[in-house]
């Protein structure tokens, strides 16, 4: 163990005073496209007109993300667990009309 006059010398050496420039897209390259942008248009919260991506939605979809948002986390996945049945479904018709049609020609 240092003794209690070494030790702040040793916390003092492991300072560093070297200035980093978080413009640099070389040294702190932006992780998930797009983030940076979103994080942008919250940085002032009390504004009177809604955020970009809220504009184009429709009160119906408003609606749905209340529900969405109100869901627990079991009852979410249940959510999406029918989704992606009704994709496959969805999917699985289209295949069947599709091989229809080209017996037809």
């Amino acid at each position: 163990m240092a003794s209690p006059n070494g030790g702040e010398d040793f916390e003092s050496s492991l300072l560093s005073f070297e200035k980093l420039d978080r413009a640099s897209p070389d040294l702190w390259p932006e992780q998930l496209p797009g983030v940076s942008e979103f994080a942008a248009s919250f940085k002032n919260p009390i504004t009177n007109s809604p955020p970009k991506w809220m504009a184009e939605l429709e009160s119906e979809d408003i609606e749905m993300l209340k529900e969405l948002g109100s869901l627990t986390t079991a009852n979410l996945m249940e959510k999406v667990k029918g989704l992606q049945n009704l994709a496959y479904q969805l999917g699985l018709e289209e295949w069947i009309g599709c091989g229809r049609a080209g017996l037809r020609s």
